[in-house]
C-alpha cells in the first residue's frame, strides 16, 4: 500500500469511522484495476494483497484460537502469485497490536499459526481438506478458485465488471467461530447464509 493511501486511511479511520474507510479502499483500488489493454493505477496482484491486509481489520478471532500472539500472519499455501507485492504491502503494519507478516508456507501442517490463508488456485484438487483443516484452526480462508465461497470457502475474490469484488460465505465464517464485521459484509456482493428452517 503506497505512502499516500495509508495516509488518506488513516486520516478516516480518526475521522468517520471503519465503513467509510472500506468504501474509500474499494474506490482506490478494486475501481483502479483496467480491463485488458487499459492502463491500470494498480494491478491484480496489488488489488489482491490490499484486500488482504484489509480484510484483518473487520475480522474478530476467536482468543483461544492458538495463533501466535505477537504477530498477525497472513499466509500464501500453493503457488504463490504475490511475489514481493504482498510483502511491501503490510510491511510496517499492524492489527490490533500485532505485527503483520507474510508467510509462504509449504503444507497445511503450517498453517496453524496463519489468521489469513490466501489458497492459491494450484490447490484447488485439495480443497475440502484444506478447508477442513482451516476451519479447525479458526482460519480465515480467501481465494480466486472458482466457486470458492459455494464450495465452503469464507471470501471469494472475483472480477465483475473489470473489477475485482469479494464475495462472503458467512456461514462458513461462523463455522469457524470468526465473527465478520456488519461492514464487511455490506460491501461484499453476495453473502451467502445459512437458511432458515422451513424455509
Amino acid at each position: 500500500m503506497t505512502g499516500v493511501v495509508r495516509s488518506v486511511v488513516f486520516a478516516l479511520t480518526q475521522l468517520t469511522g471503519l465503513r467509510l474507510v472500506f468504501l474509500v479502499f474499494l474506490l482506490l483500488f478494486s475501481s483502479s484495476v483496467a480491463s485488458p489493454g487499459q492502463s491500470s493505477g494498480a494491478t491484480d496482484v496489488q488489488v489482491v494483497a490490499a484486500y488482504l491486509y484489509n480484510f484483518g481489520k473487520f475480522v474478530t478471532f476467536p482468543a483461544n484460537r492458538g495463533a501466535s500472539s505477537d504477530s498477525f500472519q497472513i499466509c500464501i499455501f500453493g503457488k504463490d502469485p504475490f511475489g514481493d507485492v504482498l510483502d511491501a504491502t503490510v510491511q510496517g503494519e499492524s492489527i490490533n497490536g500485532r505485527k503483520i507478516t507474510a508467510r509462504r508456507i509449504p503444507n497445511m501442517q503450517q498453517a496453524q499459526a496463519c489468521s489469513i490463508l490466501f489458497i492459491s488456485t494450484s490447490e484447488e484438487n485439495r480443497l475440502p481438506a484444506i478447508l477442513a483443516a482451516a476451519q479447525q484452526w479458526r482460519i480465515l480462508t480467501v481465494s480466486e478458485i472458482k466457486h470458492f465461497s459455494e464450495r465452503g470457502g469464507i471470501i471469494e475474490l472475483l472480477r465483475q465488471q473489470d473489477r475485482i469484488r469479494f464475495e462472503v460465505n458467512l456461514t462458513a465464517a461462523q463455522d469457524s467461530h470468526l465473527l465478520l464485521s456488519s461492514e464487511l459484509l455490506k460491501v461484499a456482493t453476495r453473502v451467502l447464509r445459512k437458511e432458515a428452517k422451513g424455509s
